[in-house]
């Protein structure tokens, strides 16, 4: 499992890093919306589809709603305050699973769910790529996520004795939650110190960092919950030793819009 694990990441990280950072305009669409059409493919087996036919049907209809989100950028603001108002939502869901999930439990609610979690996190990557500094601002969500998961990790393994959603996540802690917001606040400062923010800024940037790291562990947790009642789990197995593409990016995808959401809040970009 471990030499699959290195393998994969060996064959994957190289490609990913280069489609983040190289790409742009169209060609950077196409390939974050690969990854949004393949995880769809996987969503429709969370959602109870075991057929090819009906996964490969609604990663169609992932695909070609993209589509029409690139035609219509105006869409973007009113995408992005609705992935807002879910990812706030699915807070309640995961602290009330499983008595909470009879308000999901049908098929369309979670192909709707489906939507909401994917086609806001492609909308997002977009935005922060045609903002000023865009590869910065990408680097910065993707550092924030992944310092949260390593110092969860470490923090978890060393200190973790008290079950953050034992329902859900068995694995996650409350003290692996503080470590890894911890690594990612004291991150965000050598960043802040580094490029000598001004009071105002780092508070705001603290706060920022503080709320995507948290929302990103909903993320995580909400694509946990689904697999749970499907009895799954790993979204699918397209990544020998890391599950699916869902089970890479489950953070990301709330992380992304709220990120942007905040970055437009203090005037960054332009709705």
């Amino acid at each position: 499992m471990l030499k699959q694990r290195i393998i994969t990441a060996l064959l994957l990280v190289p490609v990913a890093l280069c489609g983040f950072f190289l790409l742009e305009g169209g060609a950077f669409a196409l390939f974050i919306g690969a990854m949004v059409t393949l995880g769809a493919w996987e969503w429709a087996r969370l959602a109870g589809f075991a057929a090819q036919s009906v996964r490969v049907a609604y990663a169609v209809l992932v695909a070609l709603l993209l589509a029409v989100l690139y035609q219509l950028p105006a869409l973007a603001p009113w995408l992005l305050a609705v992935a807002v108002g879910w990812w706030l939502l699915a807070i309640g869901l995961v602290l009330s699973f499983p008595n909470g999930s009879r308000y999901w439990a049908g098929t369309p609610s979670k192909l709707l769910i489906g939507l909401l979690i994917l086609l806001p996190a492609w909308q997002g990557l977009l935005l922060l790529k045609h903002w000023p500094l865009g590869n910065e601002l990408i680097l910065a969500v993707l550092v924030l996520v992944w310092s949260a998961d390593i110092g969860a990790y470490f923090s978890g393994k060393a200190f973790g004795k008290r079950k953050l959603a034992p329902r859900v996540s068995p694995g996650k802690s409350w003290e692996g939650l503080c470590g890894g917001l911890l690594a990612s606040l004291l991150l965000t400062l050598l960043v802040g110190l580094y490029r000598d923010w001004a009071l105002a800024e780092l508070a705001l940037a603290l706060l920022g960092a503080a709320l995507v790291v948290l929302i990103s562990v909903i993320g995580d947790l909400t694509e946990s919950m689904f697999k749970r009642q499907a009895g799954l789990k790993d979204s699918s197995q397209l990544l020998p030793g890391h599950g699916g593409v869902l089970d890479r990016i489950d953070s990301l995808t709330a992380a992304v819009p709220v990120f942007a959401v905040l970055l437009w809040c203090v005037g960054w970009g332009a709705p």
